[in-house]
């Protein structure tokens, strides 16, 4: 499958979906989520549940063609056939644990995946009131006034300085990252939940977002979309690309990504 969806509608599908899902979100967070734990022993709420619902609907709706691969979905059993190449990435709820924790960094991912490569994608964050895009090769950051978008602005990584500033998870903190900021001489380093990180490297407040514990394709796809778009990339320890699609991993599930380095194009990663 070739066929690439008018990035005019893409764009409004994804920000329309995200904007209802947001909406879900907030309306549950502002009561007190419901927590259950799944078999993998991460944390579940109904807003994950019920965002995934509206996105997959109204993804479906306008794109009946493109499988989704989502992850309450996945967690469930429910795998579509992505061997076309072409495919939807859903993080209903990016973040859990924040969300989960009353904070405020939690967000909204879709993001469409062709030969393995993240081509477009929306971090949607509902509490900060603002978001991120990524449509051919253009990345831009909105913000959200009354659940309507409204100012639009480009953004681009930065260029090489002799500060470097890095972002790493709040909630995953690892000794490999301690060292990797130890052996890079970075002194400055910000903690913050969710697929924020690599938005904030893509618009050029951050260098490099080291990860050296476990994520999955839905938590990082529209984020590594945005990043790329901005003109940077993800790429892992050896030094390739961040792929998508990844099925019958010896070592590891579906859809779960290795230790990766996202950063400003040109960042080695060796």
């Amino acid at each position: 499958m070739d066929m690439q969806p008018d990035p005019a509608a893409l764009k409004q599908v994804m920000e329309s979906a995200a904007l209802s899902a947001g909406r879900a979100i907030m309306a549950i967070h502002s009561v007190g989520p419901e927590v259950q734990i799944k078999l993998d022993s991460s944390p579940v709420t109904e807003a994950d549940e019920e965002a995934e619902r509206l996105i997959l609907a109204a993804l479906r709706q306008q794109f009946p063609a493109i499988p989704i691969v989502a992850e309450e979905a996945v967690a469930a059993g429910h795998v579509p056939d992505i061997s076309a190449g072409l495919f939807f990435l859903v993080d209903p709820l990016d973040g859990t644990k924040e969300f989960i924790a009353g904070r405020s960094e939690f967000t909204v991912n879709i993001a469409l995946i062709q030969n393995g490569a993240p081509i477009a994608g929306i971090v949607l964050a509902p509490a900060l009131s603002t978001g991120f895009t990524a449509v051919e090769n253009r990345a831009e950051r909105f913000s959200i006034t009354e659940g309507i978008i409204g100012e639009r602005r480009a953004i681009g990584c930065r260029d090489h300085s002799s500060a470097v500033t890095a972002v790493a998870s709040r909630s995953h903190d690892t000794p490999e990252t301690a060292r990797f900021l130890d052996d890079h001489g970075i002194d400055a380093c910000t903690a913050i939940g969710s697929s924020l990180k690599f938005c904030l490297v893509a618009e050029g407040l951050a260098d490099v977002y080291p990860r050296f514990s476990r994520t999955m394709e839905w938590d990082t796809a529209a984020g590594d979309a945005v990043l790329r778009a901005a003109g940077g990339e993800t790429r892992t320890l050896d030094g390739a690309l961040l792929a998508y699609g990844k099925r019958n991993q010896p070592h590891d599930a579906d859809f779960a990504n290795p230790n990766f380095i996202a950063a400003r194009a040109g960042w080695k990663t060796k």
